[in-house]
């Protein structure tokens, strides 16, 4: 709820001159947020959208909430970016203007990180990246964990419609693989990326560690039997 506001303003700031419109997914937040949530929706009517879960089901399904919503209202697009601040909202103007150029394509934040990033944290994400790299025999995604992107809509729903997508932390990585498999290309956009010394993270160590390490080896016996189809796409680019 202190970061929100911030957010929202930001977002529409560099928004609306574009024609979006913001979607707010409330998923199963307290009381104190909810309000937040409800005076932020009342005052922007025209442009705000909130939509709400009434019990958490992790960031995933918050997003596909949101994406699903758009979809059904015939928007072609949709731009995901987290609520917690990290996020610099200037850059939405260059994720529309990549996506105008290519459609098709998503368009994925890659991470310029300052120094208030946890060491930690930014060690851990290259475990990931490494998985990635192997699950899609390439390095065409630079980053599968970065909460800024534009997905094309129609590609996302055809996906889910067949392809259920984990609803917590490991959304962002299995949706990325999971589309570049179908042939979406990806294009990496370097976004400056800063964590608030009074950020509150949602990360559930042990359960969205264990999920995330179930994904990555989900992704990889499916990365196995699409062998044939991956190598056949990288010997076609090759040759093109």
């Amino acid at each position: 709820e202190r970061a929100i506001p911030d957010v929202l303003a930001a977002v529409l700031a560099h928004g609306l001159s574009h024609g979006l419109h913001c979607v707010l997914v409330d998923d199963g937040s307290n009381a104190v947020c909810a309000a937040v949530l409800d005076r932020l929706a009342d005052k922007h009517p025209q442009d705000v959208t909130l939509l709400r879960h009434a019990t958490n089901r992790g960031k995933g399904g918050a997003v596909l909430t949101g994406l699903h919503y758009l979809a059904q209202h015939g928007y072609s697009h949709a731009l995901q970016i987290d609520a917690d601040g990290q996020h610099d909202a200037a850059d939405i103007a260059q994720f529309i203007a990549l996506s105008a150029r290519d459609p098709q394509a998503v368009v994925s934040g890659c991470p310029i990180y300052d120094d208030s990033v946890p060491k930690g944290r930014l060690y851990a994400r290259y475990l990931t990246h490494v998985w990635v790299w192997i699950n899609t025999l390439s390095f065409d995604i630079r980053d599968s964990m970065c909460g800024f992107r534009l997905y094309p809509l129609a590609a996302v729903t055809a996906l889910t419609s067949v392809q259920k997508i984990g609803s917590r932390m490991d959304f962002d990585t299995e949706i990325l693989v999971r589309l570049h498999w179908r042939g979406v290309r990806v294009i990496n956009l370097p976004t400056r990326v800063r964590y608030p010394s009074d950020g509150v993270s949602h990360f559930k160590l042990w359960l969205d560690n264990v999920l995330i390490s179930r994904m990555h080896t989900v992704l990889f016996f499916g990365m196995l039997w699409r062998l044939p189809l991956l190598l056949a796409r990288k010997l076609r680019r090759k040759t093109a």
